[in-house]
């Protein structure tokens, strides 16, 4: 029985020794996610501004790219375990202020601190984790096990924490649900710091912790390989972040309610984590940059373009739409394979390296909502459409120059 259960994880590309650590990932993110479809229009219906809402997340979006720039060099220089741990104390402190004091009596300077706070704490807990599997998983595995990573945080985040607000909201009331996520938070944390026993990457014994921080910034100087895959990985999500801000407009003139959009949304995200899975076995397979170049990068730049055009030869066909989405978000995991490819062009540092793709998958939050701040007026929702396909191209242009170290395979 045992045998065959270490052969279930070694086909499916699971590391068993972290295996509780990834259900408690999935767990925490699906706690993280129980906001992310109604807060604001709750907090403007209850009488904040939309630019204070806006600010707000803004705000939130700025701590959580600090957040993740620093995460891997901290999991690396303090361990993972500790790191992860220090997060989840950044999400709890922010949380029971902003829900406890800030948000009843819509208290603004706290919920802006607070949230804040707040948004620390995610990518400390999930990406540390992150780190964690780069240095304790096999080179042939990697792909599929950051395929794994990104099915347990997306599938968290995107899908369990979006419908178990849907069901929450409306058995426990807005403020109610926001105070299981604290709930949540922990038992995630208990699946993923004590449950886990693995030890490996508790530290790796460095003589400067300071010298070690700033790796995260150096590494972009003496590594431009990591910078461009920093880069990619920013052009990776900046869609995710900048459709919502537009696209239900867009669909709303040709017919789409709210609802319908956000059933369009909620199962674009449902593909995505199945293609998370599905990439990294591609990946190790293919070659992760071949994945990256031509799935991720030539794919969403067809597929965005797909997507948005697909109201209009599909005569606002409902299914002709979310079958556009789909194919979208199944072709976004197609960057999946750039958590394995960037950890490698190093030999030390990979929490350095790391570092940067982290603080790539962080500023998409509002760097998304910038893009169509500064162009929409210039050029419209279709001129955003296309910029947003041309910065897929030029990911997949960049990614040709990611190579690993001694002309390792990488296809």
């Amino acid at each position: 029985m045992k045998n065959r259960s270490s052969a279930f994880f070694s086909h499916a590309g699971l590391p068993k020794h972290l295996s509780w650590g990834y259900l408690g990932v999935l767990i925490f993110m699906m706690g993280d996610g129980i906001e992310q479809g109604w807060l604001s229009p709750y907090l403007i219906e209850r009488g904040l501004s939309l630019e204070a809402s806006a600010a707000l997340f803004t705000v939130y979006g700025i701590t959580i790219a600090i957040s993740s720039w620093f995460s891997g060099v901290l999991a690396e220089t303090y361990g993972a375990r500790k790191t992860m741990f220090y997060g989840l104390l950044l999400y709890l402190l922010g949380t029971v202020g902003f829900v406890g004091l800030g948000i009843p009596d819509l208290n603004y300077p706290v919920m802006l601190v607070t949230y804040a706070v707040r948004g620390f704490g995610y990518p400390l807990f999930a990406y540390a984790f992150l780190v964690w599997i780069t240095y304790s998983t096999p080179k042939e595995q990697l792909g599929r096990a950051v395929g794994w990573f990104w099915f347990v945080f997306t599938g968290g985040l995107n899908v369990l924490g979006a419908y178990y607000s849907s069901w929450a909201i409306i058995e426990f009331g807005h403020i109610s649900t926001l105070w299981t996520s604290v709930f949540w938070a922990l038992i995630g944390a208990l699946f993923a710091l004590v449950l886990n026993k693995y030890t490996k990457l508790e530290r790796k014994g460095a003589d400067s912790k300071m010298k070690d921080l700033m790796k995260g910034i150096t590494i972009m100087r003496d590594e431009p390989k990591v910078l461009l895959g920093g880069i990619v990985r920013v052009i990776n999500t900046t869609a995710q972040f900048a459709f919502p801000v537009f696209l239900p407009l867009y669909m709303a003139e040709h017919g789409f309610n709210t609802t319908e959009w956000l059933q369009i949304w909620g199962t674009i995200f449902t593909g995505n984590i199945v293609f998370n899975l599905i990439f990294g076995f591609v990946g190790d397979r293919v070659g992760w940059r071949n994945t990256v170049i031509w799935f991720g990068g030539v794919g969403c730049a067809i597929s965005t373009l797909l997507f948005y055009y697909s109201p209009v030869f599909g005569n606002s066909n409902f299914w002709i739409v979310m079958a556009a989405g789909t194919l979208w978000g199944a072709l976004l995991a197609g960057y999946v394979p750039l958590s394995a490819l960037v950890p490698s062009l190093v030999r030390e540092d990979k929490g350095a390296a790391m570092a940067v793709l982290n603080l790539g998958a962080g500023l998409p939050v509002f760097v998304g909502p910038l893009l169509v701040g500064v162009f929409y007026q210039l050029i419209e929702s279709e001129g955003v459409i296309w910029l947003l396909a041309g910065l897929y191209l030029l990911s997949a242009f960049l990614t040709r120059f990611i190579t690993l170290p001694n002309n390792a395979k990488t296809m």
